[in-house]
């Protein structure tokens, strides 16, 4: 099932996001189609390692990429409806501003076609008048089709636009139905998975009580990076040469940043990201998952131990993955956001207005060193997004 609907999404989002009939949208539609076809090469490699699979672990590194090459499809195909939407409103409003001169151009077009040639060039001042008249209709005429084309290209722009978008359904719903088996097979296989090595195993009474004496999530993370196992320890390998360039643990646009306050005046030291309902969240680094569950009001919290000394504390999934103590490798799964991923409909209608960003959801991500925070972009290579 998974392999259809990824040849599926390859075949489809390439021909609804090409956009070559749209002269004005080149530029961007070309953006777009890149990224489609970016996106449909990620899902036919993904598909190869999944076939190629022969561990668990195997697996779980296939569907990571299957879900992510699924969100990136998508995200590309809504940028493309966003654009498509936004231009054909952008066309029918400069239409709709020019219909009396669209109306007078017609009447004088459907004029000068009626009329047979000779009639209308005669002139009642007589020859000299009809010269006249002559000369002004060879200087007027190109102007009008000159007009005539302008209006004829709009209007054939507008019906290109309204054909992408309806064409665009379909595919849509192939890759909206994609991730989400995408995500049930991916959570299946994490829960499935036995092979990763665990670096200690989690004392539930000590972090219970740790969970009862703290009131926020800074003195949790402390209190946590103060707890200590007469278990294996061996270190991770350090990774403070990737600073600045680690990538963030989910698909988001930046809504504010360590030290910005809120709309209730709160400066909290991590950065927070506004996601799409559903998005999978994956471990930045290799690193021992050191708290994963509930926790406060923040829903489920993922704490993660890259290095020593350093905490990744990531706060606002829905769906956690993973046992305390085990050693994931970089980019392994381990969560997903909150909400329910929006209908085609929706997706439509959002396009059609411009209105929202469909981020709705929002990960809080801190960054500790030595038991104090760091501002996360000193570790996350961040960037705006449109």
């Amino acid at each position: 099932m998974i392999r259809s609907l990824c040849l599926s999404l390859l075949l489809c989002a390439p021909v609804v996001l090409s956009g070559h009939a749209v002269q004005a949208q080149v530029q961007s539609q070309g953006e777009v189609a890149a990224a489609a076809r970016a996106a449909a090469e990620q899902l036919e490699n993904a598909t190869r390692q999944l076939d190629a699979a022969q561990s668990g672990r195997d697996r779980v590194r296939a569907l990571t990429q299957t879900v992510m090459a699924f969100e990136n499809g998508l995200e590309a195909m809504r940028d493309g409806l966003r654009r498509a939407s936004l231009r054909e409103a952008r066309l029918t409003r400069e239409l709709q501003a020019r219909e009396d001169e669209v109306a007078q151009l017609l009447g004088v077009l459907l004029s000068m076609g009626d009329r047979p040639s000779p009639t209308m060039l005669l002139h009642p001042a007589g020859p000299v008048g009809t010269a006249r008249s002559g000369m002004i209709l060879a200087d007027v005429t190109p102007a009008l089709n000159a007009r005539a084309d302008d209006l004829r290209a709009r209007l054939d722009e507008i019906t290109t636009l309204r054909f992408l978008q309806q064409s665009a359904v379909n595919t849509l719903q192939t890759g909206l139905t994609g991730v989400q088996e995408a995500r049930t097979a991916l959570s299946q296989a994490v829960a499935e998975r036995t092979d990763l090595p665990r670096r200690f195993t989690e004392d539930p009474v000590r972090t219970a009580i740790l969970i009862a004496s703290t009131e926020t999530l800074e003195a949790f993370a402390s209190g946590l990076s103060e707890m200590t196992t007469d278990e294996d320890r061996e270190d991770l390998p350090e990774i403070s040469d990737l600073r600045g360039t680690l990538p963030l643990p989910v698909q988001g646009q930046i809504l504010r940043r360590a030290g910005e306050a809120d709309s209730a005046g709160i400066a909290r030291p991590g950065m927070l990201l506004a996601t799409r309902p559903r998005a999978l969240v994956t471990s930045p680094a290799a690193a021992t998952i050191r708290y994963r569950g509930p926790l406060l009001d923040y829903g489920n919290v993922m704490i993660l131990e890259p290095q020593a000394g350093t905490l990744f504390v990531l706060a606002g999934l829905d769906v956690v993955y993973g046992g305390v103590g085990q050693v994931i490798p970089a980019g392994s799964p381990i969560g997903l956001m909150g909400g329910e991923e929006a209908e085609t409909g929706e997706i439509l209608a959002r396009s059609g207005n411009g209105s929202g960003t469909g981020r709705p959801e929002t990960l809080y991500i801190e960054v500790r060193q030595d038991d104090a925070p760091v501002d996360p972009e000193a570790w996350f290579a961040t960037r705006e997004e449109d």
